[in-house]
């Protein structure tokens, strides 16, 4: 997509913080944000945050996703669940959500969908230090590889980005982003991967693709070279 052809975009997960994040890359390159969130209290907070437009639905028990998707170009989903959803079970909304998501804006024509997803999911190799993370939440790694799977056999264009753990503070701009399988570990903060996801959409370089991506520690030598531009 060329950088001037997004006019509408919905932010799945817009109240979390990668979710705000995204709110505030886009919402001045944009005609139209429209958040969406489960709680119709969040309302007036997510129209402060940079939201034009707020869409009310669960994505684990949706009602009319159609209608939080009808006319958007490109869907940023960074929805996902705090590690202690894990001890309640599944469904997970990284999963089930994600999955319901797709499924929407494919129907509804979307031309683009980026997922926020994490490092060590998918069967790629890892670090030792990225593997131990994942122990802990197992179950939410697992549900999120399902959507990622969906994502990439749906026919939309899409990116995928698994962040490190994941960090408050301001953008750095020092990121890597590289192929999956590239062993990366370490933090990255909201900001960075909310900038990406905002530019995933018109970088062509990103268009059908997974990045790992971490800022703390670089691994410049494994990094892959794109070229990342803002929607305008």
């Amino acid at each position: 997509m060329d950088p001037t052809d997004i006019d509408a975009v919905l932010v799945a997960g817009a109240t979390g913080g990668t979710g705000r994040e995204v709110l505030r890359r886009v919402g001045r390159r944009v005609d139209t944000v429209r958040a969406l969130t489960r709680s119709a209290g969040a309302t007036a907070d997510l129209r402060a945050a940079g939201a034009d437009e707020v869409a009310v639905d669960d994505l684990l028990d949706p009602s009319d996703l159609a209608a939080a998707v009808e006319g958007v170009d490109a869907v940023i989903s960074a929805v996902g669940s705090t590690s202690s959803t894990v001890r309640s079970g599944p469904p997970f909304v990284d999963g089930a959500g994600n999955r319901a998501l797709v499924e929407a804006a494919v129907d509804a024509g979307v031309d683009a969908l980026v997922m926020e997803s994490a490092i060590v999911v998918g069967p790629e190799p890892s670090s030792p230090l990225a593997s131990a993370f994942d122990a802990f939440i197992g179950p939410l790694q697992e549900a999120k590889g399902e959507a990622e799977a969906a994502l990439r056999d749906a026919p939309i264009r899409h990116t995928v980005l698994r962040p490190g753990i994941l960090t408050n503070g301001r953008r750095t701009g020092l990121v890597t982003t590289a192929e999956p399988g590239a062993r990366l570990w370490g933090t990255v903060s909201r900001a960075d991967v909310a900038w990406l996801m905002a530019a995933a959409p018109t970088t062509g370089g990103a268009a059908d693709r997974t990045f790992e991506v971490v800022s703390t520690p670089r691994f410049p030598d494994r990094g892959v070279d794109v070229n990342w531009t803002l929607p305008r």
